[in-house]
């Protein structure tokens, strides 16, 4: 009995199209987001996914001072870092960061959901993110395939 052995395709990265997505996270909530932004980037809306090859597209995130988060986010979450001297821990609230930085919030949510590895420094070099409406990469938008992805339901503004 002769049978047929399928084989696994890998992609190979001369094989790939990279294509640019822009993504207006105003009313969106933070962490739908960077769900979305993460899958873009690791290219697991493509057919030809391979884990190990850089398969996924470059992301424009626009608005991010308009990003959305329910309940007391807000005031309550706080971001950590050390300075690496003892007592040298330093807490932000994510309000604070949307306030003065507020790509680094979407950088760092994004970041937490990419896999741990070299590759995923890669991918977050795809990612663009601009706290207005005006982005520089409208050439390069434009040349490829744009899509605009508008999946992630908004939060209603609190009155």
């Amino acid at each position: 009995m002769i049978t047929k052995k399928t084989k696994t395709y890998s992609a190979k990265p001369s094989e790939i199209d990279s294509f640019w997505h822009v993504m207006d996270a105003t009313g969106k909530p933070l962490g739908r987001l960077a769900v979305e932004v993460a899958r873009i980037l690791q290219g697991k809306h493509k057919p030809t996914y391979t884990a190990h090859v850089l398969t996924g597209d470059y992301v424009v995130v626009v608005n991010a001072s308009h990003v959305g988060v329910t309940g007391k986010k807000r005031e309550q979450k706080t971001y950590y870092r050390h300075t690496g001297y003892p007592g040298g821990l330093r807490t932000t609230t994510l309000q604070k960061l949307l306030d003065t930085h507020p790509d680094r919030a979407i950088k760092r949510a994004v970041r937490g959901m990419l896999p741990k590895n070299i590759l995923a420094r890669r991918m977050l070099g795809r990612l663009k993110v601009y706290a207005g409406a005006e982005h520089p990469h409208e050439a390069q938008v434009t040349g490829s395939l744009k899509r605009i992805v508008s999946s992630i339901p908004t939060i209603k503004a609190e009155e």
